[in-house]
């Protein structure tokens, strides 16, 4: 075996996510393993237009008591049963121990819904109406991110029950906090890290005080690939979704503008959208083609923490040290052999690091042979 020339698609090794400095062991001659283990029930794809029962569709009532409006379009509203609660909070009391610590945490919590039906999901919504949910986004980036005492606006959506879903009308949520998480808290060092840093030169764009960004620098590579070979899922005029090089999950793709450096939402032109539309559209109906499902996923926005206040008007774009972030949106799906056998993070993955079978490369691949035309649309006759 020493003398065996190293293969990346049949031979185990480790990849480094340079967003985390976290590794993954990647074994490829495990894709043979049989499997006796879990699977899960299909999800419904047969929802009704208006379900009645639903809290989120126009005009019920929701769990809290209070009725939505009867929305023909995007609807935002603060959750019931939000994770942070507004300040001003209470004083936590001190510590018992240097090793046990409080800190409280405010903020508030949103609910977006997509869209009045109740059976669209993103894969099924035109790109007019993928369009004015980016919209919705960026209003409640804005609205929260410069509310007195928030540090960070997470922007999130879980979609599919082994998502722990617990509604399938499609929706999302913002989450506003008066800190930053540890996630995003450890891309925006390393992206810091990498601005400082004295990479060799490349034509990719360049972040900040023309330093270089290390995911505009990522993208620029990866769209230089063979197509063939690479890891690049699709790419439309401004944004490209890559299936990277450190993924965790099967089919995890990284979304991201790669034309210029883009620090948040609110950056975004007209035309910059309009392609946010396109691949958001494009990327989540190949994935529920690849299993004829509706395919389970957790996507989230990283980016600038919030919008710059209107303090800092005086501060350009390039002095604006917050700005070393660059825009990209995770989606986290757990869907592996099929539509009912998923990836479980458990035993090693807990206790030692993240562990894949599929190379990146293979799942681009299977993701690139995906139609760009829903399967349901598809299998309606003329």
């Amino acid at each position: 075996m020493a003398n065996t020339p190293f293969d990346p698609s049949t031979h185990p090794h480790r990849r480094v996510n340079p967003l985390t400095n976290e590794h993954v062991l990647v074994s490829p001659h495990r894709t043979k393993r049989p499997w006796q283990g879990q699977t899960e029930p299909p999800q419904a794809v047969n929802l009704p237009r208006h379900d009645p029962q639903c809290y989120l569709c126009p005009g019920n009532e929701r769990a809290g008591g209070l009725r939505n409006d009867v929305y023909e379009s995007t609807y935002n509203f603060v959750n019931d049963y939000a994770a942070v609660l507004p300040p001003p909070g209470p004083i936590a009391p001190p510590s018992p121990h240097p090793l046990l610590t409080t800190e409280p945490v405010q903020g508030g919590c949103d609910v977006i819904v997509f869209h009045p039906r109740h059976d669209l999901t993103l894969a099924r919504l035109s790109l007019e109406e993928i369009g004015t949910v980016i919209e919705q986004w960026c209003a409640i980036y804005q609205t929260r991110g410069t509310q007195e005492g928030i540090e960070y606006v997470q922007i999130f959506e879980n979609k599919g029950a082994m998502m722990g879903c617990s509604n399938p009308h499609p929706h999302g949520q913002a989450w506003s906090l008066s800190v930053v998480p540890t996630l995003p808290a450890t891309e925006l060092a390393n992206l810091a890290k990498y601005c400082l840093s004295d990479p060799a030169p490349s034509a990719a764009p360049r972040g900040p005080k023309n330093r270089p960004c290390l995911l505009c620098e990522y993208a620029h590579f990866e769209i230089g690939v063979p197509h063939d070979t690479g890891r690049v899922v699709f790419k439309n005029e401004h944004w490209v979704a890559l299936v990277p090089w450190w993924a965790i999950w099967p089919f995890e793709i990284l979304l991201l503008p790669y034309k210029r450096h883009v620090p948040s939402i609110s950056h975004l032109t007209a035309n910059e959208k309009d392609s946010f539309a396109q691949i958001l559209s494009n990327v989540t109906k190949r994935y529920d083609n690849l299993f004829s499902c509706s395919f389970a996923y957790s996507m989230g926005i990283h980016q600038r923490p919030v919008p710059r206040p209107e303090s800092a008007a005086l501060i350009s774009d390039e002095e604006d040290e917050e700005n070393v972030a660059h825009l990209h949106l995770h989606f986290a799906p757990p869907l592996l052999r099929s539509a009912s056998v998923r990836k479980f993070l458990v035993g090693f993955e807990l206790m030692g690091e993240p562990q894949r079978d599929l190379t990146p490369e293979q799942a681009a691949q299977r993701l690139r042979d995906c139609s760009e035309v829903h399967y349901l649309d598809d299998a309606v006759e003329p």
